[in-house]
């Protein structure tokens, strides 16, 4: 009998895990772009009172309602029918929906669009971050995960870069045509990508894993590699099928859904909010893009940083940390007496942020559930998550009001508090396991 996960773990890095990290890295690269328009566009709208701010409250809840549907869908068809497939259909869905919005003729027809690429774009994280954790060694998984995150976040900057170019030029309509016309592009070039073959076994497909394995190991090492390393190791062949419902999962899901609660109420909260906030405060929207350019540089910068560290120090002691300075410098952030030092403190903020997302969202989430249920129990983590953000907006609204950025900010900063305490007291330690092992 084959261990094949064995097999797969102790593949050194070569090409074949590079394309595959480029590839989908495409995809996400072009879900970040998508996803982000809204920092930029929407305080266009704004000035060009093509919209309000209640207006953007509906559209970034359209978008989160329909990432929603999209994490349940992909989390359903990622288990059943497959992670390939699954992963072609949300490029098609986002792809041609964001051309649809470059061709709207007012509002309510963008946020319909909208909630249409939303599905897309829900889809696409939940699939993506988990395929590449079934082909990465466990030494690697994590360092590759934020790579990847990196190439989504520095989707962050270029959207925020290129709006500062191009809407002056073409309209804000240009960025959505953009996005979609890179979908479509992404949807051509991911033919190759196999099927996971750890999802294949446990569907009972036993020579396609066997072939898709036998084919990288032949391909590119030549048959060259050291024998699979078995301890503890179970074939995935003989195995008994897993169910969503075991109750081991239940801390598991329970800290998996907060964490994604915190990070998209710190995302939608902060990020999403901030440049429609600066020009409803008087700060026109070429100086509020320069500032924002500056700011997102973060995204990269924190995803490096997970790169750099969440495979030495390990997932736990990064995501306490990374809160707790996250929450400090958003704080600082809020208090800030001057552009300059608002500039420099919002960078640090989004580059805290960000580093959380490439640890927890790009490694930790997918490394909590086994093969036969990774996309499902990952998914109700993500829905979780885009279920705060649905509600964030309106909040935001509510709370600015009340009591300006601080105030926003200050419960933001509650929250990544309570991650940190909740990750120290029930979260595992899973850098440098087998995904079987953990």
């Amino acid at each position: 009998m084959s261990y094949l996960a064995a097999r797969l773990d102790r593949l050194p890095i070569s090409s074949f895990h590079k394309n595959l990290l480029i590839i989908i890295g495409g995809g996400m690269f072009f879900d970040g772009f998508d996803n982000y328009l809204a920092n930029s566009v929407l305080s266009i709208l704004i000035e060009e009172n093509w919209s309000t701010l209640h207006l953007n409250a509906w559209f970034l809840s359209g978008t989160s309602l329909g990432m929603l549907l999209g994490s349940i869908m992909a989390g359903y068809l990622g288990d059943k029918h497959g992670r390939k497939s699954t992963y072609q259909i949300n490029l098609l869905i986002f792809g041609f929906a964001s051309i649809a919005c470059a061709l709207t003729p007012d509002m309510y027809w963008l946020i319909f669009f909208r909630f249409l690429t939303g599905i897309g774009l829900g889809a696409e994280i939940v699939v993506g971050y988990g395929l590449l954790s079934e082909f990465i060694p466990p030494s690697h998984r994590g360092r590759w995960g934020a790579l990847m995150s990196f190439i989504g976040q520095f989707g962050l900057f270029f959207v925020t870069f290129t709006s500062w170019i191009i809407i002056p030029i073409a309209g804000w309509r240009a960025m959505f045509i953009i996005a979609g016309v890179g979908g479509l592009l992404v949807y051509i070039a991911r033919k190759w990508i196999p099927e996971s073959p750890r999802w294949l076994s446990r569907k009972g497909r036993k020579q396609e894993a066997e072939t898709i394995v036998s084919n990288i190991e032949m391909k590119y090492y030549h048959g060259n590699l050291p024998a699979p390393n078995t301890d503890n190791q179970s074939s995935l062949y003989v195995k008994p099928k897993i169910s969503v419902f075991e109750p081991r999962f239940r801390k598991r899901i329970f800290l998996g859904s907060l964490m994604m609660v915190v990070q998209s109420i710190s995302i939608y909260g902060f990020v999403a909010w901030l440049p429609s906030l600066m020009v409803s405060q008087g700060i026109s929207s070429n100086i509020t893009l320069t500032i924002t350019v500056l700011m997102t540089l973060g995204g990269p910068t924190g995803a490096f940083l997970a790169y750099c560290l969440t495979d030495k120090i390990g997932r736990k002691p990064a995501i306490i940390i990374g809160s707790l300075l996250a929450a400090l410098s958003g704080i600082l952030y809020a208090l800030s007496s001057s552009q300059l030092y608002a500039t420099l403190s919002g960078f640090i903020t989004f580059s805290l942020i960000y580093f959380l997302v490439s640890v927890i969202q790009a490694g930790y989430i997918p490394e909590l559930f086994p093969t036969d249920v990774r996309m499902r129990l990952s998914a109700v983590c993500v829905i979780c998550g885009r279920i705060s953000s649905i509600i964030m907006p309106f909040l935001v609204i509510f709370l600015y009001n009340y009591g300006g950025i601080l105030m926003v900010t200050s419960i933001i900063a509650i929250l990544l508090c309570i991650q940190a305490l909740a990750v120290y007291s029930l979260g595992i330690e899973t850098y440098n396991k087998s995904l079987e092992s953990i």
